[in-house]
């Protein structure tokens, strides 16, 4: 054997022991890294690759080298066949399953709404997801029951309660009944969350009803007829309220049309009233 017979210093010599960058098609769910981020695959577009890690974080990197694939490194490429790919997602943002989802048994634990309104809204952006966690949502009919309803309700680890109220602010009568429900004994099984507006309406965005922002409603006026008359809508009774509000509500279609104040509320509450249950 000729041990001289392949010259050493031939060009590509420098890189010859590095490992060869292979290219591999993308597809959904491969897991791979690029740089220091780690996840998988969930879509792609416009020359762009779409990685999720497992605590939902997200990076797009564009197709081509850079990427380990089980610790090698590889090139990926777009798909031989079909066209973009697109992650599917709930109203509220969460990562959709691609396939049926059985709700799971109602857990012990419950959010409650002030109105009939705020849970029409809570239900079309996040009844996927609550459904999925088997949370049950219920209205209270009004602020000045919450501290019977509780009682009755009895929270208690595996058992909380969750409530969502209009206008809880400082000074407020809201504030003053939720202290009510906390000095009860209540501070670690209930949590009582609300957002600043007068009702729930103006949590959608005003631009969702061509406005830069929700009219102003005196307060010797009611709020919802007041509103609809504001927005040149039939406001004369709860007839007209039902079909103005309903016109709103068609307006929103995932928590994009929502003001992030109340987004950041309801999955706080939704992340409260299932920590007993995350290993069920």
């Amino acid at each position: 054997m000729d041990r001289y017979a392949r010259d050493v210093l031939a060009p590509g010599w420098q890189k010859s022991h590095l490992k060869q960058t292979r290219d591999v098609p993308v597809e959904l769910d491969l897991v791979v890294e690029f740089g220091e981020f780690c996840g998988a695959v969930v879509g792609w577009e416009n020359g762009l690759v779409l990685l999720e890690d497992r605590k939902g974080k997200r990076r797009a990197a564009p197709f081509g080298p850079g990427f380990l694939l089980e610790g090698q490194p590889v090139a990926l490429r777009a798909p031989l066949r079909g066209g973009p790919a697109k992650p599917k997602y709930t109203a509220s943002g969460s990562r959709a399953s691609d396939g049926p989802v059985k709700a799971r048994v109602a857990l012990p634990s419950r959010i409650y709404v002030e109105g009939r309104h705020d849970a029409e809204l809570i239900e079309k952006v996040w009844g996927e997801d609550l459904r999925h966690v088997g949370v049950v949502v219920e209205y209270l009919g009004g602020i000045d029951d919450l501290p019977g309803i509780v009682a009755e309700f009895g929270p208690e680890p595996g058992r909380r309660l969750g409530v969502l109220v209009d206008h809880l602010v400082p000074g407020s009568k809201e504030s003053r009944i939720a202290e009510q429900v906390y000095r009860a004994g209540y501070r670690d099984t209930v949590l009582v969350a609300g957002h600043e507006f007068i009702d729930i309406w103006q949590a959608v965005r005003p631009a969702r009803v061509g406005r830069k922002s929700w009219p102003e409603v005196p307060r010797d006026v009611d709020f919802k007829k007041g509103t609809l008359a504001a927005l040149g809508l039939p406001n004369k009774d709860q007839a007209d309220v039902a079909r103005g509000w309903q016109a709103i509500l068609a307006r929103v279609t995932t928590w994009r049309d929502l003001e992030p104040q109340l987004n950041t509320i309801v999955e706080t509450l939704i992340d409260f009233v299932t920590q007993d249950h995350l290993d069920d």
